[in-house]
C-alpha cells in the first residue's frame, strides 16, 4: 500500500462496505469465540510493505491492525482519521502545514514511545531523498521538508515546498510507520544518530540501516526475530507456519480498545479451494474470485452471509518495456487490436456483474462519480482499440517482419481466471500471427515480474480514491530494477505523463482534477502504456455467526476492521 500508493493484487481483494454482517443465534450459555480465521491466497512475506519489492496485498492486507498510523481506508474506503493513534490538523494553506501529534500513550509492542525518530523513519523512506531506502511511490511526501522534531517528540510537523491535494492522507497511515528504533539498531546508529543522520540526509551513515529497512523484514518461512516486529496496533504478530497460515494474538502493549477476540488466523488457502474451506468451516471468512460458479456455491451453503459490490480493483495488461519485444510500439498497437476485450468481459466477469463493461480508463472507477467526466476529457478507447481487429493486427505485424512472435504473458498462478483469460488471448491473437505463451507462475510477483522476465503481465491493481495513489505507476522510474521502479513495474516513461502527474498531485480543487486526469488517460492510450480490462467485482462470504465483517473496496481489505470481528 505504500500509504496511498496503488497495491499488487493478485485477485479480486476488496469488496464494496456494506452494513456488518446480522448476527446468529447462539445459545445464551455458548462461550465467545477466541479464535477467528480468514483465508488469503498468497503467502505473508514481509512486515514491511511499504518497498517496491514488498508492496502487494499479501504483506499490507494483515499487517493492517498490526501497525497503526493516523489514518486509515475504513467503511467505504473513506480516508478515516484514527483517533486512538493520534491526531493532525492543517494549519496553514500558505505555506500548506500539517501538524500531527501521536498519542502519549503510543507506544510499540516492546515499550518503546513511537514519537520523533519513527516520524522521521517515515518521511525518509517516502521522500525518495535517501535514495537507499526502497519505496514503492513517493506520493506527496518529496514535497514535505524534513521534520523539525528531536528525540522523544510526540508533535511533528509537515510543511509543504507546494500544494498537494491528497494532504489529508499524506502523514503515516496504515501500515506505513515502522519502528525506527529497530532499523537504527540494526544500522548500528543509537536513537540521537538516527535523528541527526535523516535530518542531514546523510545517506553515507544511514547505508547499513537503509540495507535493513530493505531486506531484514522479509519472512522467508518464518517470521523475523520477534524482537524486530514489534506492533502498533490492536494486534501483533505471533506465528507464521510456512504455506499455511499467519498467527496474530492480542497486543497488550496496545493502548486502544482492546480487540474483540484474542486471536486471528490468516490461512493461505488457493482461490479455487476458498469456497470448500469455508462449507467445511477450516476457515470463518473469505474473499474468493469472483465467478458464476462460486457464487452459486457460497449461496448455496447454509448459515453464510454472501456479498457481492464494487472494488478499487482493476485488472489489465502491462508491457514490459525494459526487455521485451514490445518496445518497439508498432508491436502494443497489433496486441491491443487482437485483444478480446469484450470477450474476456462477456465470458469471465458478466455471468457475476451483468452490466460489466470493458473499462475506458484505468485510474477512477466506473462507480465513481467523475468517470464519464474523465472519460469524456480522455477522449475514451482510440477507435483503433475500441473493437476487436485481427486482421489488422495481422497487417502490422506482417509489416514488422514479426509474424510468430512469441509474447510470454505472466501472472500469479494459481488463478483460474486469469489462465482462461489468457486462453481467450491465446485463441484470438495466434490468430493475428503471435504465439501467446501461458507464462503463469507461482511466483511471479516475488522473481518473475521484479528481473521483467515477461513480455505482459496481467495483474490487478489494488487502489483507493486518491488522486495520489496512482501517479508512482507511470511516473517514469530513476532506473530499471526491481528496487529503483517503485510501482513502474514494467518501466514505462513520459516525460509529459510525469509533468502532468505532478501537476495533478500538486492540484487541491477536485473540479480542476478531472482534466488532468483526462489528458494522463489520453497519453497512456496513445502509449499503449498499459491496457485495461475490467473493474474486479467484489464477492466476499463469511459464517453467518461472525459480527462486524465490514468488506471494503479499497487496498485495505476486509482486514480493515478485524479488531472489531466477534463470534458467539
Amino acid at each position: 500500500m505504500a500509504g496511498g500508493a496503488l497495491l499488487l493484487s493478485a485477485c479480486a481483494g476488496e469488496n464494496s462496505a456494506s452494513e456488518p454482517a446480522a448476527s446468529g443465534s447462539a445459545p445464551a450459555s455458548a462461550p465467545a469465540a477466541s479464535t477467528i480465521t480468514y483465508a488469503h491466497e498468497q503467502e505473508f512475506h514481509s512486515y514491511n510493505g511499504n518497498t517496491a519489492a514488498e508492496n502487494a496485498t499479501r504483506n499490507n492486507g494483515p499487517l493492517q491492525r498490526v501497525l497503526s498510523g493516523f489514518w486509515f481506508y475504513g467503511q467505504n474506503g473513506e480516508i478515516t482519521p484514527n483517533t486512538e493513534f493520534g491526531s493532525y490538523n492543517k494549519t496553514s494553506d500558505d505555506p500548506l502545514t500539517v501538524e500531527y501529534t501521536f498519542n502519549d500513550k503510543a507506544v510499540w509492542s516492546d515499550g518503546t514511545p513511537i514519537d520523533c525518530d519513527d516520524a522521521l523513519l517515515f518521511w525518509a523512506y517516502k521522500s525518495g531523498k535517501l535514495k537507499d531506502f526502497s519505496t514503492a511511490g513517493t506520493t506527496g511526501v518529496e514535497y514535505v521538508k524534513v521534520p523539525e522534531c528531536n528525540k522523544g517528540d510526540k508533535k511533528f510537523t509537515f510543511v509543504y515546498e507546494e500544494p498537494f491535494a491528497d494532504w489529508h492522507a499524506n502523514g503515516p497511515g496504515a501500515v506505513e510507520l515502522l519502528p525506527a528504533h529497530v532499523v537504527a539498531k540494526q544500522g548500528g546508529l543509537s536513537e540521537d544518530e538516527f535523528i541527526e543522520a535523516v535530518k542531514k540526509t546523510d545517506a553515507k551513515k544511514l547505508e547499513k540501516a537503509a540495507k535493513f529497512f530493505n531486506d531484514g523484514w522479509i519472512a522467508e518461512g518464518s517470521l523475523p526475530a520477534a524482537d524486530l516486529i514489534p506492533s502498533s496496533g490492536p494486534y501483533k504478530l505471533s506465528k507464521l507456519d510456512a504455506g499455511q497460515s499467519l498467527t496474530f494474538v492480542a497486543n497488550d502493549k496496545w493502548w486502544g480498545t482492546p480487540p474483540a477476540v484474542p486471536t486471528i488466523v490468516e490461512r493461505f488457502i488457493a482461490l479455487d479451494e476458498q469456497a470448500q474451506a469455508l462449507q467445511n468451516r477450516e476457515v470463518q471468512i473469505i474473499e474468493p474470485q469472483p465467478g458464476p460458479d462460486v457464487l452459486n456455491q457460497l449461496n448455496a451453503l447454509e448459515g453464510v452471509k454472501v456479498h457481492t459490490g464494487n472494488q478499487y480493483i482493476y485488472e489489465h495488461l502491462d508491457f514490459n518495456f525494459d526487455s521485451s519485444p514490445f518496445k518497439d510500439k508498432a508491436l502494443r498497437e497489433a496486441f491491443a487490436k487482437c485483444l478480446p476485450r469484450q470477450l474476456i468481459v462477456d465470458n469471465l466477469i458478466k455471468p457475476l456483474d451483468p452490466n460489466a463493461k470493458p473499462l475506458d480508463v484505468r485510474n477512477v472507477a466506473p462507480f465513481q462519480a467523475n468517470h464519464a467526466a474523465v472519460v469524456q476529457a480522455s477522449g475514451g478507447v482510440p477507435a483503433a482499440y475500441a473493437q476487436q481487429d485481427i486482421e489488422g493486427a495481422k497487417a502490422l505485424l506482417e509489416k514488422a517482419g514479426k509474424t510468430g512472435l512469441k509474447v510470454k504473458i505472466g501472472y500469479q498462478t494459481p488463478n483460474p481466471r486469469r489462465t482462461s483469460a489468457v486462453q481467450l488471448i491465446k485463441d484470438a491473437c495466434d490468430k493475428a500471427g503471435f504465439e501467446i505463451v501461458d507464462g503463469g507462475s507461482e511466483d511471479f510477483f516475488g522473481t518473475v515480474m521484479p528481473a521483467n522476465n515477461y513480455d505482459v503481465a496481467l495483474y490487478a491493481w489494488s487502489g483507493s480514491s486518491l488522486v495520489s495513489g496512482w501517479g508512482s505507476t507511470y511516473t517514469t522510474p530513476t532506473k530499471c530494477d526491481g528496487e529503483s521502479k517503485g510501482n513502474n513495474n514494467g518501466c514505462y516513461s513520459n516525460k509529459k505523463v510525469d509533468e502532468l502527474v505532478k501537476k495533478l498531485n500538486s492540484t487541491v480543487d477536485v473540479a480542476a482534477q478531472d482534466p488532468i486526469i483526462g489528458e494522463i488517460e489520453k497519453i497512456l492510450w496513445e502509449d499503449l502504456a498499459t491496457i485495461p480490462l475490467f473493474q474486479h467485482p467484489g464477492l466476499s462470504a463469511w459464517d453467518e455467526t461472525l459480527q462486524n465483517v465490514v468488506p471494503n473496496p479499497a487496498q485495505s481489505t476486509i482486514t480493515w476492521n478485524m479488531d472489531k470481528w466477534s463470534a458467539a
